[in-house]
């Protein structure tokens, strides 16, 4: 027999050689069952290359985590060493905001790549319904052959989605740090997605959500930010420098339709002077720091499966966090303190010349969504708002990217005052519509980045107040 070798692939092909005419039949037989043969090994070569090219996908989300509570944030006093490699490695995002800082709706919109008006979750009953569900990206990625898991805090309703994802370690509600004989929850976290990763091998992609319960506070009152007992020491030197608005004074200056109520309340607990705020901020960071070894220990399985270098992961947080600005704790208002968060996307495949960029882009939350699908090669549905930040990583980006957005705070609540609002690059329009008296702010976010002037009784802005009147007006019509 006549060796045929071809050098771009691993198959080896036999020509056979002139039969003699009464083995004609037989022949053709064989020369069937080999063609076959071969077509089907090209098949499975074809398939493996498809399933190399896509990566396989990790969304990483905290609670209550704002923008600078990491090392590679500029934060100075906090130590995550993992996270900020996987940003020396990828590219952060200084200007990324979550539309509504509430859990329950965050999350929504992560899941939907949509702004709250249009999924409908605005409260922590709602649930996505089962159509709107199939449009998410945990949905869409599996119906395109990636394998799912969903581990930790849920946090849309309590009707969990368990069989809609291959692997299922979610749980409803705020969940409890500690629990009777079990390690601290961000521990259990960690087993539970070195578990599903050891289950993982590079011939099908995955798609792993981690939902963390930290840096959320353990809600009531006593203990609030209840970290891992080896934590302790952390941070027991360091001298937590208070932003320049937590203060009695910045309080004083608020209007009144926004002092007292939960955001006081919740101050109250965690930030009444500097002895509070000492240690609560730093039990804060050492949840953080918990989080951090997670994604430590999380990057050396995936070295240990081999599976590290077609990973892509995306970190970042369903809104950020009041340290004792304005003299409040909480989130949910629309200053930057409680809507900015991290936003790190690191991709292994990236060339060096790309890796370790801070961008300036305003980023959303309702972007992870259609990133996540163009990361796989998935069809971006028309329902989504987002926009898919990959040609940025990749700086490809041609068109021009966004300059302003909606924020929407529609959760009803007797002592929260609902609001939405536009933060454009330069300035900030947050109207509570309903607050007796009816409330405007507009603060010139360039000259007063803490926010402590409100310019919209000002005549000499009056036009710039008049216009982010009719901005808002418009996205409320176009983002339905």
């Amino acid at each position: 027999m006549k060796q045929i070798c071809y050098p771009s692939d691993s198959l080896i092909l036999f020509t056979p050689l002139p039969y003699p005419s009464n083995l004609l039949p037989t022949m053709r037989n064989r020369t069937i069952l080999f063609m076959a043969i071969v077509a089907v090994l090209f098949s499975l070569r074809i398939a493996e290359t498809q399933a190399a090219e896509r990566p396989n996908l990790i969304f990483l989300l905290t609670d209550d985590q704002r923008w600078d509570a990491l090392g590679c944030m500029g934060n100075p006093v906090i130590k995550t060493p993992n996270i900020d490699k996987l940003a020396e490695e990828g590219v952060t995002f200084d200007n990324a905001f979550a539309t509504t800082a509430i859990c329950a709706t965050s999350r929504a919109s992560f899941l939907t790549g949509q702004y709250a008006r249009r999924h409908g979750v605005v409260d922590f009953r709602t649930v996505l319904t089962p159509e709107a569900f199939q449009q998410t990206f945990p949905a869409l990625l599996r119906a395109a052959g990636y394998r799912t898991a969903f581990i930790g805090k849920w946090g849309v309703g309590n009707n969990l989605p368990a069989d809609q994802y291959d692997y299922w370690k979610g749980f409803a509600g705020q969940g409890q740090y500690f629990v009777d004989g079990q390690p601290h929850m961000t521990q259990r976290l960690e087993n539970q997605t070195l578990e599903f990763l050891d289950t993982c091998q590079a011939d099908q992609p995955f798609c792993l959500q981690v939902s963390f319960k930290a840096a959320h506070c353990q809600d009531g009152p006593g203990w609030q930010f209840r970290h891992a007992p080896k934590y302790t020491e952390y941070y027991a030197e360091d001298k937590i420098t208070p932003a320049e608005t937590v203060s009695e004074e910045a309080y004083a200056k608020l209007p009144k339709q926004l002092q007292g109520g939960e955001s006081r309340v919740r101050w109250e607990r965690r930030f009444d002077g500097d002895e509070m705020l000492q240690k609560n901020v730093k039990d804060y960071y050492r949840l953080l720091t918990g989080v951090d070894d997670f994604v430590g220990a999380m990057v050396g399985k995936l070295n240990e499966k081999k599976l590290a270098d077609n990973t892509v992961i995306i970190y970042t947080s369903d809104h950020g966090f009041f340290l004792g600005e304005h003299g409040l704790s909480g989130k949910w208002l629309m200053y930057e303190p409680s809507i900015r968060i991290p936003m790190i996307v690191y991709d292994p495949r990236l060339p060096k010349s790309l890796r370790g960029r801070h961008l300036d882009e305003m980023v959303l939350n309702i972007d992870v969504a259609p990133t996540l699908l163009d990361f796989a090669g998935v069809k971006i549905p028309a329902v989504m708002q987002g926009q898919s930040l990959k040609p940025l990583v990749e700086d490809i980006q041609s068109e021009p990217w966004r300059t302003e957005f909606l924020y929407e705070h529609l959760f009803p609540h007797a002592t929260i005052p609902q609001s939405e609002g536009v933060r454009s690059e330069d300035w900030k329009y947050v109207d509570y519509e309903k607050t007796e008296p009816k409330l405007e702010q507009l603060f010139d976010l360039k000259n007063d980045p803490h926010e402590t002037t409100n310019l919209a009784g000002d005549p000499k802005y009056a036009d710039k107040l008049n216009e982010f009147r009719e901005k808002l007006a418009r996205m409320r019509t176009e983002l339905q």
